[in-house]
């Protein structure tokens, strides 16, 4: 049975000896509740429509927990801002990323992953995690 990410996250911070506090459910929820590749400033700004005294120091300390704990991943895109998204399990996607405005863009080719599979075969590699970014330039952009 799949395990909801409040449960997963509320066990690792019971088996790290944290407290379950209101202010790390708060940021739980505002993460969980978007779809975004968020930053700590843009989950910041959202945890403080519903909270003002959540301060940026506990949203950015709480957004290390959800990626110790394996329901956010870190991810970079080569501008130098840490953003995180959603881990689910099972799941595999890739990004396209505008140069221009920053735009990402989230796609599945299981052509892609049978290549990628096929080549690392051909040369004795086992995969056990990859990425595929592609940068350039979004259709918005290009008007």
């Amino acid at each position: 049975m799949k395990r909801s990410k409040k449960i997963l996250f509320q066990e690792f911070i019971a088996r790290k000896g944290l407290k379950s506090t209101r202010q790390r459910g708060t940021v739980l929820e505002s993460f969980l509740s978007s779809d975004n590749h968020m930053s700590t400033e843009d989950l910041y700004l959202k945890v403080r429509e519903k909270n003002p005294n959540i301060g940026y120091a506990t949203v950015y300390r709480t957004l290390k927990l959800f990626a110790e704990a394996g329901i956010a991943r870190e991810i970079h895109f080569g501008d130098g801002q840490t953003r995180y998204e959603h881990v689910a399990e099972g799941e595999h996607h890739d990004h396209l990323i505008c140069t221009r405005c920053g735009a990402v863009t989230e796609f599945e080719n299981e052509t892609i992953e049978r290549l990628q599979s096929e080549i690392a075969g051909q040369f004795g590699f086992v995969v056990e995690k990859h990425k595929l970014e592609l940068y350039g330039i979004c259709p918005k952009c290009r008007k």
